[in-house]
């Protein structure tokens, strides 16, 4: 099978790795040299840990041998799947995938990795709505067993059996779920992350014990606020307002205090600071 992944990033690479430990051969595309370097240098890195684990079955160099780094659209045209994991903008989306639509070959699936865009605005954008599906990987993509499959409006059942058949060769469990705001996944925890962000404004608890209560309270691997800093605020306020807007309950409103922290340029993890500091 010949797999597209278009964005470089840490989602971008993720899938193009475990897609390249599944032995497909891997076209991985960013807008420029230097983010395509930091793409395959998160790889290595992965790649790395994982030999030293004992827990991979080629060499890391034979693994990436498989993925070729491109700035070409027209380098997808042979794909068989390509999945879209770019910035969370449904135009900038839409954009891609209309280009992609009229370059990838006849009977191509088309995927997004998006967290809440809905799939049916992004397949008719595609112009081949019924070769068109989310597959929503989950972060970090090399560790994460989930891929959350959505079925747009008009995605075939044979597109969507291709998808699975896709994730599970992957190493994956695939799960579906119907075009709803925020899929299953987004729509149950982004509500959490938010009303934690809440309880800190409203000084129900320090961020320490919110996240520490429901760590050891609910047995969650970490708390709602470390997470929040991980996924990225900007991401998870994007995700919050899809709900907003998709779904017309106040339920759903974004906290106050993370609309301001993002206006602040605190976003987590890839600034350097969020709820907490990083180096």
């Amino acid at each position: 099978m010949k797999f597209g992944v278009i964005g470089a990033g840490q989602m971008g690479a993720g899938i193009a790795q475990v897609a390249a430990q599944a032995g497909f051969t891997v076209v991985l595309r960013d807008v420029e040299e230097r983010f395509l370097e930091r793409g395959r240098a998160t790889i290595q890195k992965s790649l790395g840990k994982l030999h030293e684990k004992g827990k991979l079955d080629a060499t890391p160099q034979a693994v990436l041998d498989r993925v070729h780094f491109t700035t070409r659209l027209e380098d997808f045209a042979e794909c068989d799947l390509t999945v879209e994991a770019i910035v969370e903008n449904e135009a900038v989306k839409q954009e891609l995938f209309g280009g992609l639509g009229r370059i990838v070959k006849t009977g191509g699936i088309l995927a997004s990795n998006t967290s809440s865009i809905p799939i049916t605005s992004l397949a008719t954008a595609s112009g081949r709505p019924e070769q068109f599906i989310g597959m929503h990987f989950m972060n970090p993509v090399p560790l994460m067993q989930l891929v959350e499959v959505i079925r747009g409006y008009r995605t075939s059942d044979e597109t969507a059996r291709l998808v699975e058949e896709t994730a599970r060769m992957m190493g994956k469990t695939p799960l579906s779920c119907n075009d709803f705001p925020g899929f299953v996944s987004n729509r149950i925890l982004m509500p959490m992350i938010n009303e934690a962000i809440q309880c800190v404004m409203e000084g129900v608890a320090e961020k320490e014990a919110i996240d520490g209560i429901m760590k050891m309270g609910m047995n969650h691997p970490m708390g709602p606020l470390t997470l929040a800093d991980f996924i990225g605020l900007d991401t998870c306020l994007a995700i919050m307002e899809v709900l907003h807007q998709g779904l017309g309950d106040d339920k759903y409103r974004p906290s106050p205090l993370l609309r301001k922290m993002v206006q602040a340029g605190l976003l987590g993890r890839k600034s350097g600071r969020g709820f907490y500091e990083y180096q």
